[in-house]
């Protein structure tokens, strides 16, 4: 099984977006995803038409039960969307507590990554959606990872807020003596405007071997998607922003690859 985590300490940047297209085109490619919403806004589960608020139980109580994790327990929490072939284990704003409440035990930021091995025959890829806070729930998911996906707004406050993002890989590869494989996506490209030109060559001079030589345009397809808590690709397949993500899809099958080499 893949795992790649969507992630950048901005919000705002594509994160969630990013997810569900990318789950979206994969499932159309005959591929089974589970998706994991660690942002206790829940903006993943929203977006496919599943309120965390009704939910039965969530990633949270995963955490909770840590000590105890099953591949049967979790398959208990794992949610089923609108899409077949695409899963969910959907987040609540209780993840917001787990810093204060659990954060200062042992073995916390590996808990993601034990879940994953337990379910890792059934999916062939896990796609991971995190907050823009630097906490242990954007630990775990680093940890869990094979490849980062950093979406980055192609505009000069969101280039800023990416450097906070690389820091914080290099720091986290440095404690564990592992290097760190990332791909930078631009998102929210407008060709039309010189900021976003500006935005992409900066992107371009700073990040060039980490950053995917091509764009995730402006495209409201996007927006109606997620307002009928539908994929984009499945709801716009002919869309420009659908055929981006395909693209994508196509450059991080190809080159992704695990973190575990020494840094």
């Amino acid at each position: 099984m893949k795992i790649w985590t969507v992630a950048n300490q901005k919000g705002g940047v594509g994160k969630t977006t990013t997810v569900a297209s990318l789950a979206g085109s994969l499932v159309k490619r005959g591929l089974k995803v589970l998706m994991i919403d660690t942002d206790p806004h829940a903006s993943l589960g929203y977006y496919l038409g599943i309120d965390s608020e009704l939910v039965k139980s969530s990633l949270y109580d995963l955490f909770l039960a840590h000590q105890q994790l099953t591949k049967e327990l979790i398959q208990e929490h794992i949610v089923p969307t609108s899409v077949e072939g695409i899963d969910l284990i959907p987040s609540t704003m209780a993840l917001a507590t787990l810093d204060r409440s659990l954060g200062h035990q042992g073995g916390m930021g590996l808990i993601l990554k034990k879940l994953l091995l337990s379910v890792e025959d059934s999916y062939d890829v896990a796609l991971i959606d995190c907050p823009p806070v630097l906490g242990v729930l954007m630990v775990n998911a680093l940890a869990a990872s094979q490849h980062i996906i950093v979406p980055v707004q192609t505009e000069f406050l969101a280039i800023k807020g990416l450097d906070r993002m690389i820091k914080t890989m290099i720091l986290m590869g440095r404690s564990k003596k592992i290097k760190y494989s990332f791909t930078i996506v631009p998102t929210m490209y407008d060709r039309r405007t010189k900021a976003s030109s500006a935005a992409l060559q900066q992107l371009s001079k700073e990040y060039g071997e980490q950053l995917w030589p091509d764009v995730i345009p402006v495209d409201t397809k996007f927006r109606d998607a997620s307002l009928a808590h539908l994929p984009a690709s499945h709801f716009a397949a002919n869309s420009r922003g659908v055929k981006a993500y395909e693209r994508l899809l196509d450059h991080l099958l190809a080159g992704a690859v695990p973190h575990v080499s020494p840094s």
